[in-house]
C-alpha cells in the first residue's frame, strides 16, 4: 500500500530539491557560456522579472477593481492576482528554473493554464458538504447518524 505524502514532507522535499536543481542548472549554464555571462544573465533575468511583475501586477489590480466596480464576482481576476504574486515570488529566487516557472505564471497568455491548474488544486483541497437548505449528515464509528440542522420555533 502506497503511503500518501503529507504537505510538510512535500515542502521539505521542495526546500531540498529546488536549490539543488537551481545550482546544477546554473553550473551547467556557466560551463556553456562562462561564469561572467551567467552572472550577467541572472542579473538581467532579475531586472526583467521586476519589470514584468510590476507591469502585470498593475494590470491584474486594475482588472480586479473593474470587476468589483461592475458588481461581478472577480474569480478570474483573483486567480490572476494569486498567479502574479506566486510567480513574482518565484522570480525573486535566484536561478533559472524558478524564474522560468515564475514567468509562466506571470505572462498573460500562459496564465489561463495556471488558472486551470489552480482551480484543480483548489477543487481537490476544498470539499462542499451538503447544499444550501439541506441538512448535513455525518456518521461517526460507533454512533448513529448525526443530523445537523437548525431548530426554528
Amino acid at each position: 500500500m502506497a503511503r500518501r505524502r503529507t504537505p510538510w514532507s512535500l515542502l521539505l522535499l521542495a526546500f531540498i530539491a529546488v536549490p539543488l536543481i537551481e545550482i546544477y542548472v546554473i553550473i551547467q549554464v556557466g560551463q556553456v557560456i562562462g561564469p561572467w555571462w551567467t552572472i550577467l544573465l541572472l542579473l538581467l533575468d532579475g531586472a526583467f522579472g521586476t519589470w514584468l511583475i510590476k507591469h502585470e501586477g498593475r494590470r491584474a489590480w486594475r482588472a480586479l477593481q473593474t470587476a468589483l466596480h461592475q458588481g461581478r464576482l472577480p474569480s478570474v481576476e483573483l486567480a490572476d492576482g494569486i498567479l502574479v504574486l506566486v510567480g513574482g515570488t518565484l522570480m525573486l529566487a535566484p536561478g533559472f528554473v524558478t524564474d522560468a516557472f515564475g514567468v509562466l505564471m506571470i505572462l498573460p497568455f500562459t496564465r489561463p493554464i495556471g488558472r486551470r491548474l489552480l482551480a484543480g488544486v483548489l477543487a481537490r483541497r476544498l470539499t462542499v458538504v451538503g447544499g444550501a437548505g439541506r441538512p448535513q449528515t455525518q456518521t461517526r464509528p460507533g454512533h448513529e447518524d448525526v443530523i445537523r440542522g437548525e431548530v426554528i420555533d
